[in-house]
């Protein structure tokens, strides 16, 4: 019988511990989402995300499922990235300036490029707003669809895509704390400043991380909430204060329901988007065309440049076996925006009609990068590899120092 369990359960525990299975499952429940929301029940469904449940106490705390998706349940999704980036800055990629320059530059490149593009699309529109929707890159899935590639993306390429994507994490985190926060309460800030304080100060004096932290971090959720900031970032800022002993320890605890709770819920809320009748016509709206080019043009091109500038004043240099058209397929790779695009959506525009525009053009967006990502490295990359070992087999000795 227990062998029998063992074998019934050994592919789902292989797919749980499987690098993909995050994109695969959201790409499931998203697609779940659309289906539901176009189907005759498409209002019903919609409108349950949005439906108030006020517990009426004297208490402010969100009203609809949505808000407690958004608002709450993401806090833990940063509080994970958070970790992330808290860990590569003491020990990873990102520990000294010649490992972190070269994509925080990549980073910085993907983010300007995309919302120039998306400005220049809408710089006559009332769409203003959204410029930080095509800014952002998907850790998760970048990194799912990055390991579908195999042996054709380098180590050391995954390894940039993911310093660079949890870069761009923190950079979408502080544009929407300091561009999409509602008006600012000055008293719950001062109130949220007060306990981050004491947080801090316990960090520093190396107290055990225990119950009266986790307390104290539930009401700096609670605080930031009624200050008009962003909620989510309270993620950031509590994995900031987490003694780095116990990263791993509390890593361990929320990565499942995080990645297999949290984010699936997440799209299945964010993605009950009705399609137009005329969704040509939503193509050609200025936010779509800012997202979609922002994303997929946008992205390589900026991490592309930014990269070339600083490698050519010797600011920065390229990791070793990695080459420059490695770097404009990673390019391709970080157009995949989703989670924090949808995010960065969901409060750019109170419009609904704007949001499912931006929707349909972030998941246009993804399915675009993530073919042209497979025919680059399935076929332009593979057919380069050919032409460079073929140069090394028969031409071994002229020396032709270019990189493809």
């Amino acid at each position: 019988m227990i062998k029998f369990f063992n074998k019934a359960i050994s592919p789902i525990r292989y797919f749980f511990n499987d690098s993909r299975a995050v994109g695969v499952l959201l790409i499931g429940t998203t697609i779940i989402s659309l289906f539901f929301s176009n189907l005759f029940v498409g209002a019903s469904y919609s409108n349950f995300f949005h439906q108030s449940f006020s517990l009426h106490t004297s208490f402010l705390l969100p009203e609809t499922p949505i808000n407690w998706i958004n608002d709450f349940l993401m806090a833990f999704f940063f509080l994970l990235a958070g970790m992330e980036i808290k860990r590569e800055l003491l020990v990873g990629e990102l520990s000294n300036f010649k490992k972190a320059i070269l994509p925080f530059g990549a980073a910085l490149g993907g983010m300007f490029v995309p919302a120039t593009i998306f400005i220049a699309c809408n710089i006559s529109s009332s769409y203003l707003k959204g410029w930080g929707i095509p800014t952002a890159t998907d850790i998760a899935f970048s990194l799912g669809v990055c390991s579908l590639f195999g042996k054709r993306v380098p180590v050391g390429l995954k390894i940039l895509l993911m310093a660079l994507a949890i870069i761009d994490d923190l950079g979408a985190i502080l544009v929407i704390a300091f561009f999409y926060g509602g008006a600012i309460q000055i008293k719950y800030l001062l109130i949220s400043a007060g306990l981050y304080t004491i947080l801090w100060v316990s960090n520093l004096l190396k107290l055990k991380f225990g119950i009266i932290q986790i307390t104290l971090s539930f009401f700096l959720w609670y605080t930031i909430f009624l200050s008009g900031v962003e909620a989510g970032i309270t993620g950031v800022l509590i994995a900031l204060v987490i003694p780095k002993d116990f990263l791993s320890v509390i890593e361990r605890y929320i990565h499942a329901p995080v990645n297999f709770l949290i984010l699936p819920l997440f799209a299945l809320a964010n993605t009950a988007t009705q399609v137009p009748s005329n969704i040509v016509a939503s193509f050609q709206s200025p936010i779509s065309m800012g997202v979609i080019l922002g994303l997929t043009l946008g992205k390589p091109l900026g991490i592309f440049m930014f990269c070339r500038i600083l490698v050519a004043f010797k600011i920065a240099s390229l990791p070793r076996n990695i080459n420059w058209s490695q770097i404009m397929g990673m390019g391709t790779l970080a157009g995949i925006g989703f989670t924090m695009s949808i995010f960065t959506t969901s409060i750019a525009y109170d419009n609904e009609s704007f949001r499912n525009i931006a929707k349909i053009a972030i998941l246009t967006s993804m399915i675009i990068s993530v073919i042209l990502s497979g025919i680059y490295f399935s076929f332009l990359y593979t057919k380069n590899l050919k032409i460079v070992e073929y140069r090394k087999k028969h031409l071994s000795n002229i020396d032709y120092g270019v990189s493809y």
